[in-house]
């Protein structure tokens, strides 16, 4: 039996999952976020929430370019989040 490829497939794939620590600029509190890199047919969809538990969730999903994708893999350090602005 053949693996489905992603042409013939229509479910996300998760690719990689993190959680992002910041700082709230409302409450000055540490929070963490998370960020999600799913694959679908041709295409990559960054999925970002700010992890509200107190107040509603701030969601995002962005379309991204492979080399997006392969930029977002890679961020190390500082650079984790950048997605967001």
């Amino acid at each position: 039996m053949k693996a489905p490829r992603y042409s013939d497939d229509p479910a996300l794939h998760l690719i990689c999952a993190r959680a992002v620590p910041f700082i709230d600029s409302e409450t000055l509190c540490g929070r963490t976020g998370c960020e999600a890199l799913f694959r679908k047919e041709r295409c990559f969809i960054l999925y970002m929430s700010d992890g509200g538990l107190t107040s509603p969730a701030q969601e995002r999903l962005v379309s991204l370019t492979s080399r997006e994708a392969l930029i977002w893999l890679n961020d190390q350090g500082e650079e984790v989040g950048t997605f967001w602005d």
